[in-house]
């Protein structure tokens, strides 16, 4: 039976936090694993360009980007891992759905608001018409499933939707993609534990699983936990939720039962989840410095994604021109 096919990507605007990790790629691994599906996972560099990065800093995040990727468990012999902007197809497919995808369609998506609100003065017109790009990264490979969390269903919903408008306008060619819904934790910011764990709240706010133990412990003795007068908080929930991710079971039992009855000690809290952290990820960072040292290797891992992703988005775009009438 043929495997069902996956699609997801991933921007190179900065190194991973345990967010991405608990959010997108121990998912990744997970479903790669599990020798159901025919997985393609790609750094989708072109999607970077919307933002704010420099070129030296873009290209040198790109190829961190892949390390960790590989060094967080995604395997290139078991998945297709790729560069985006190494299979040109992704942006002709997407100026050909820019020109079925609707205005309204592309107005409604709330992405578009919250980047513009955090890069006021550069909201460009790849901001508005990148969901036209993601449709593409998706339809390309003829992805069955998209794996998301329920935040991100609408991503999935318009790719659906724009498999339909080809369809109607040229003719039966692609198959509507399905979310898969995964259980995403949200994590929340250290420092502002009401926003998300976002790169772009600047570095104290999240915990890059390249960071060394001392580091997590100094971001973390920073981190927001209770109000004044020691009522719970969003800040102490966030913490547990970590803790239930990345420790034992009875640790993390014996923390929340201490918060429910107010004798929790911050302090020990801060310490022992920074220490559950770093063991957790101890074989990430060695996996991830040996393979900084080998850029070739890296680079024919990623040449012969491309070539693999290529051979299936070539065939796509040949049938994509004659069905517009560009052959």
């Amino acid at each position: 039976m043929k495997k069902k096919i996956i699609f997801s990507g991933i921007q190179p605007t900065g190194n991973l936090h345990i967010g991405n990790y608990l959010g997108a790629v121990k998912n990744w691994v997970d479903l790669q694993n599990s020798g159901e599906y025919d997985c393609y996972f790609s750094v989708v560099d072109y999607h970077s360009l919307t933002g704010d990065m420099s070129a030296h800093d873009r290209h040198d995040q790109i190829i961190r980007t892949a390390v960790e990727l590989i060094a967080a468990g995604i395997d290139p012999e078991k998945s297709t891992l790729f560069i985006q902007s190494h299979v040109a197809e992704h942006t002709e497919l997407a100026w050909i759905f820019n020109t079925i995808t609707p205005m309204a369609e592309l107005e409604r998506m709330t992405q578009f608001k919250d980047k513009s609100a955090r890069q006021e003065k550069n909201i460009n017109a790849g901001l508005f018409t990148y969901p036209a790009l993601m449709s593409a990264d998706i339809l390309l490979y003829h992805a069955n499933h998209i794996p998301v969390g329920e935040d991100q269903i609408q991503h999935v919903e318009l790719a659906r939707s724009t498999a339909r408008w080809f369809n109607n306008k040229y003719g039966e060619y692609f198959t509507e993609p399905e979310a898969l819904i995964t259980e995403v934790p949200r994590v929340k910011s250290l420092l502002e534990p009401t926003k998300k764990m976002s790169k772009s709240l600047g570095a104290g706010h999240v915990i890059e699983i390249s960071d060394s133990p001392e580091v997590i412990l100094k971001k973390m003795k920073k981190a927001v936990t209770a109000s004044e007068g020691g009522d719970a908080s969003v800040g102490v929930e966030n913490l547990l939720l970590l803790l239930k991710h990345f420790g034992l079971e009875k640790q993390y039992k014996e923390y929340a039962a201490a918060q429910k009855d107010g004798s929790i000690r911050y302090g020990d809290l801060k310490q022992d989840l920074s220490e559950v952290i770093a063991d957790h990820f101890s074989s990430f960072r060695e996996k991830r410095e040996e393979l900084l040292s080998h850029h070739d290797a890296i680079a024919d891992h990623l040449f012969a994604g491309a070539k693999k992703a290529q051979a299936v988005a070539q065939k796509t775009m040949e049938d994509v021109r004659k069905m517009v009438g560009l052959r």
